[in-house]
């Protein structure tokens, strides 16, 4: 998950992270400079898989399609939204928190959603619990997750994934430190492999 001011931030965390070997970016729609770094990625490096994050409204679905996002993530589950991201034909992955927020994207035809903020609201016991009565969804947990936690999320079969910025922590993004997130993402890249230590 990539917060980054601008084309040129985009560019910088993009390089790190595939040198590190994540060629994968949730660039986020929180900042004015998302677009143009969607932008920028996808026409710089064609074989990472960009996506917008923070997506909210069904004219940001428009916005992250229109740049170049291959696939989108939201906070919260919005109808609206789903249904724009569909229209468009780009995957997205709603956020949800509860049992209620689970069955109402089941409604939507969604199976696989994000949990936000998972650390808040219970991490991978509360996947676990989740999981029982929800069998057909898989999850992608973000927030609160750290290299010391990440496998623990891992090891879960309803996991699909994990979203993290502690790789790209918005400090070394704006200092320009991108050594330092390539560093941090190997570090992820080998504890989810199996062949690093945690922390």
């Amino acid at each position: 998950m990539v917060v980054v001011d601008d084309a040129e931030q985009g560019l910088g965390v993009a390089e790190a992270l595939e040198g590190g070997g994540l060629p994968v970016a949730e660039v986020t729609f929180r900042t004015s400079g998302a677009r143009d770094a969607i932008e920028a990625i996808t026409a710089d490096h064609p074989g990472m898989l960009v996506g917008a994050g923070t997506v909210v409204n069904p004219r940001q679905v428009d916005e992250a399609v229109a740049a170049g996002a291959s696939f989108l993530v939201s906070p919260g589950l919005s109808e609206s939204v789903v249904r724009a991201a569909r229209e468009a034909g780009v995957p997205i992955l709603p956020g949800v928190a509860t049992a209620s927020d689970i069955m109402a994207a089941l409604e939507l035809g969604v199976t696989t959603v994000k949990l936000f903020p998972a650390g808040v609201v219970g991490g991978p016991g509360a996947i676990k619990a989740l999981s029982a009565p929800f069998g057909q969804v898989t999850f992608v947990p973000t927030g609160g997750v750290t290299a010391a936690n990440l496998p623990d999320y891992l090891a879960l079969s309803s996991v699909l994934a994990v979203g993290g910025s502690w790789m790209v922590d918005k400090e070394l993004v704006v200092a320009g430190d991108f050594a330092e997130i390539t560093r941090r993402t190997a570090q992820a890249v080998a504890i989810a492999t199996g062949a690093g230590p945690r922390g």
